[in-house]
Order: C-alpha cells, then structure tokens, then sequence
C-alpha cells in the first residue's frame, strides 16, 4: 500500500493539486464576525482579504487534537503508511499538537507507519515540499525516504516575500508602531524572509519600482539550478503583481514551472492584502 501524502491549509495548494496527487488536506480555522470557517473548505480567501480592507482582524486557531487523532488512527487501523508535512512550527501550534497525536496513536498501534515533519516553511514553500512528496509516493517510495527527502528539500527552502500594507505586521506584533507610522509615510516596502521556521525582516525598499527587481537580485544570489526548479508564487488577493513577477522571473532565470497560488485565510490574515512572496530552493542536490 502506498505512502499518503497529508498536509494542512496552510500549504497554500490548490484543490486542483490536492486531486491530482491525492493529498489529504487537514484546514486551520479562520474566525471572523464572531463566527469560525474551516480554511479553504468553509472561507474563500477573497472574503478574508476583503473584510481586512473594511478594518476588520480575522484570528486563526491550529488543527484540533481530536481531529489529528482521529485521521492518524484511521491509517494506523489499516496499516497505511502517512505522512503528514506541516506548517511550520515557528509560525503555528500546529505541528506540536500533531506531534503529541503521533505519540498517542503509536502507544496504541506500535506498528504504525507515521510521520509527522514539521516543514519549517509557510505557504507555497511548503506547498513545493508537499507536491514533491506526493509524487514521490505515488512512485511508491517508503514512508521514510519520502520523509528523509522531505527534509532536505524542507532545509533548503527559500521565502522571500514583501506586504503592500504594514499595518498587518503591526497588528501581528511584527513590526512596531513607530516603524510602521514612518515606513508608510517613506513609502517603505519591506523584503523578508524565513529563518528557521520565523518571519525574519531582510531589507527596507523605498518605492515599489525597486522591489521585484530586488527580489530577482536576492532568488540570483540565494538561489541554484532554477532551470530544474519549479518555482513557487503566492498572493494575496493580487494576480497581477504576481503574474509580473513571474514573467520577470521565467525572463531572467528560465525556471522548469513557475506556479502561482492565492494565499490561504490563515497566513492570509496575518500577511493582509497585497502580499506577495516568492519560492525557491537554493541547493538542489539530492
């Protein structure tokens, strides 16, 4: 019996994908108006995105402990191997609660087959991982080589990403008021990154025309091979900027696939409208 593949929301895929490469997906909740929705399944994203641009403060909460149990223990019954790619713990309780599941479930079927990995990455960063997983499983390969790569691929994951507005990150705590008062009134737009599994700040750009351009500078000095890459986008709720990007991207480094996704209501909620980020891997020896 093959290994499944099983992610969360916040992997950022498309159902498209989910289907294609028989992924199960687990979604975070999404609270506005005082009422909870189930990312991706329960919410669209534009409604996230929308209501943020009318003042609103969505909150998101990780999966459940009773909903990670009972899908980890449905596969130990029936002996399928599962591998589950998480969100990164940096970012989200996630992937713990997931882990003390892995615990209970395997203190009752010892001879379970189950892997719980925590990605350290966010959106189509995780995305890229959890796609390559799923075809690996779908050429048979073992719950643990697909884990072992998963976790090299997980370890060399870039995310270089900007937000249109830094209001958001003020209101997540990211930035502080005084920073975020000047760098709207400087026309500021910030560069950031993930390290280890955290939103780290990497540069401040002045002007928007300087961003994309930046960002190409960063991926040509991060990055390796991106001609047998598949490079990954996301956004919110801005296709547009996106799709520029990726022109300018296949322009200059010809890259394998560039995909380009919305993101998610949970990250989405944090990050605020306008957010536009970027994937790559920068060493793609294994």
């Amino acid at each position: 019996m093959n290994t499944k593949i099983m992610t969360d929301s916040a992997s950022d895929l498309s159902n498209e994908h989910y289907n294609e490469l028989d992924i199960e997906m687990v979604p975070l909740t999404v609270h506005l108006d005082e009422k909870e929705y189930k990312d991706v399944t329960d919410i669209n994203p534009k409604t996230v995105y929308d209501a943020m641009r009318e003042g609103k403060s969505p909150k998101t909460s990780q999966v459940s402990p009773e909903t990670f149990k009972a899908i980890f223990t449905s596969y130990a019954k029936k002996n399928q191997p599962l591998v589950y790619i998480a969100f990164s713990s940096g970012l989200s309780g996630t992937y713990q609660t997931a882990k003390m599941m892995e615990t209970e479930v395997k203190d009752e079927y010892p001879d379970a087959v189950l892997h719980v990995i925590d990605t350290k990455c966010a959106s189509i960063g995780c995305g890229l991982i959890v796609m390559h997983a799923a075809r690996l499983a779908k050429d048979g390969a073992t719950a643990d080589d697909i884990s072992e790569s998963v976790s090299h691929q997980a370890a060399y994951m870039e995310h270089i990403f900007t937000v249109d507005d830094l209001e958001y990150l003020l209101r997540g705590g990211r930035v502080s008021k005084t920073a975020a008062f000047v760098g709207t009134l400087l026309k500021i737009k910030p560069i950031l990154h993930v390290e280890d599994g955290k939103l780290i700040p990497l540069e401040k750009i002045r002007g928007s025309k300087k961003l994309f351009p930046r960002m190409l500078e960063i991926m040509e000095e991060r990055g390796t091979d991106f001609e047998n890459q598949t490079i990954g986008i996301s956004h919110c709720d801005d296709i547009e900027r996106a799709e520029e990007l990726a022109a300018m991207i296949k322009e200059k480094f010809k890259p394998k696939e560039v995909i380009i996704e919305m993101v998610g209501s949970v990250i989405g909620a944090h990050a605020g409208p306008g957010t536009i980020a970027l994937f790559f891997l920068n060493n793609t020896d294994k």
